[in-house]
């Protein structure tokens, strides 16, 4: 049984989704950066931390994540609620399997936050395996 109210509840479900999506965001990202990098030296300097920032771009980096994460936010409050797990250990958001939103949502969310990301770090990463093995053969060749 769950020990603590609802309201810790939420915030245990909540913050569990949230953390575990954007620290997969945050893997995707590196995996990409890392690949550019390796892979494609030419585009990787996009990526460059030293690289001199417009005021325009360093305002639309900030606000457009953010704006972002509020409408994400506020569609999150509006579909989800969030009930003990069966075995009461922990909070997890209850979905309405028969609803066809609930379960598009579902797929949209398993699609979008979880299966292309981790597609495209094993991309980058298989890209960065590959350019490593293609300049190790080409100093042997050398």
């Amino acid at each position: 049984r769950w020990l603590f109210d609802q309201a810790v509840c939420t915030l245990y479900a909540f913050c569990g989704v949230l953390f575990g999506l954007s620290s997969l965001a945050s893997l995707t990202v590196l995996s990409t950066v890392c690949c550019l990098k390796v892979c494609y030296p030419a585009y990787g300097r996009c990526c460059a931390l030293s690289a001199p920032r417009t005021t325009l771009e360093q305002s639309h980096l900030g606000y457009v994540p953010a704006q972002q994460l509020r409408r994400w936010l506020k569609r999150w409050e509006e579909r989800e609620s969030y009930g003990p797990e069966p075995y009461g250990t922990a909070c997890c958001i209850t979905w309405e399997p028969s609803s066809t939103e609930a379960t598009l949502y579902i797929l949209a969310l398993f699609v979008f936050c979880y299966l292309l990301p981790c597609l495209l770090m094993l991309l980058s990463y298989a890209l960065i395996l590959w350019t490593v093995w293609a300049s190790r053969r080409a100093l042997r060749q050398h």
